[in-house]
């Protein structure tokens, strides 16, 4: 017992496990192992050894001396309809707590969705104020269509000028 502690204590808590929870400590192994389960029963597979567990169950209990069968289709097969039913009643609720990590998960990953949208909304936000700001600065600036423009009048001021010079 001592070495078990000992063993327990040189591995850091995050890797110290044990398949009961304590109290306290959120614990996911039986989340996953429900899960796991949920997610078996939900295949073709397992409905197919279903079936054939129950094909199996009734032939034998049919077919086999009376000595040997341990369930009589006489009374409707009471123990494989006991053995469905306890199958039954755990997996109505394991399937709801698969169902119920499934929908916590989407709700983590719908608000993860709803601030990454937010945040490209703000980021396209900032962009559309900084493009509408160089359009502004743009629209002062000379373009070289204008420039040209003033620099042809200055030329034919110039030149009336030149002429009005020589006519004088």
């Amino acid at each position: 017992m001592a070495r078990r502690v000992d063993a327990r204590l040189d591995s850091p808590k995050g890797l110290r496990t044990s398949f009961v929870p304590r109290l306290g400590e959120p614990s996911d192994r039986f989340g996953r192992f429900t899960e796991s389960i949920a997610r078996a029963m939900g295949t073709p597979w397992f409905l197919f050894v279903l079936t054939v567990f129950c094909a199996l169950w009734i032939t034998y209990n049919v077919m086999a001396p009376d000595g040997w069968r341990f369930d009589s289709a006489a009374l409707g097969f009471t123990a494989l309809t006991l053995i469905l039913s306890l199958q039954a009643s755990y997996a109505a609720p394991l399937i709801l707590l698969a169902q119920n990590r499934q929908d916590d998960r989407d709700r983590v990953q719908i608000e993860q969705d709803r601030q990454r949208a937010e945040r490209n909304l703000a980021d396209t936000e900032y962009l559309a104020r900084e493009v509408v700001a160089l359009r502004l600065v743009v629209k002062d600036l000379a373009s070289k269509d204008f420039i040209r423009a003033e620099l042809r009048s200055l030329l034919e001021e110039l030149d009336r000028d030149k002429k009005s010079e020589t006519v004088d």
